[in-house]
């Protein structure tokens, strides 16, 4: 295993998360919930789940095209969802 890239992954998806609405979300059933374990555990678990399918679809689609591409798409589309947002926002 390669811990320098398993710390920078920490490092980046913690940073991420930190304050999404996933972690807003978690917050508010842990505040209405008498079972805080039961809320961790199935926030946890979600979690892992949504990443081991990142993993999975990431390998696969890197072996059709190049990593540079799927980097390049990804910040991309952070831009026009950002600009999305601000163009058109929630009400």
């Amino acid at each position: 295993m390669d811990l320098r890239v398993l710390l920078t992954t920490f490092g980046m998806i913690f940073l991420a998360e930190l304050g999404d609405k996933t972690q807003l979300a978690t917050f508010s059933f842990a505040a209405e919930s008498k079972s805080r374990l039961a809320v961790f555990i199935g926030s946890a678990c979600a979690l892992a789940l949504t990443s081991l399918l990142a993993v999975v679809l990431g390998s696969e689609v890197s072996k059709l095209i190049p990593a540079n591409y799927i980097k390049t798409g990804a910040g991309t589309l952070f831009i026009l969802l950002g600009l999305w947002m601000i163009v058109f926002p929630g009400k």
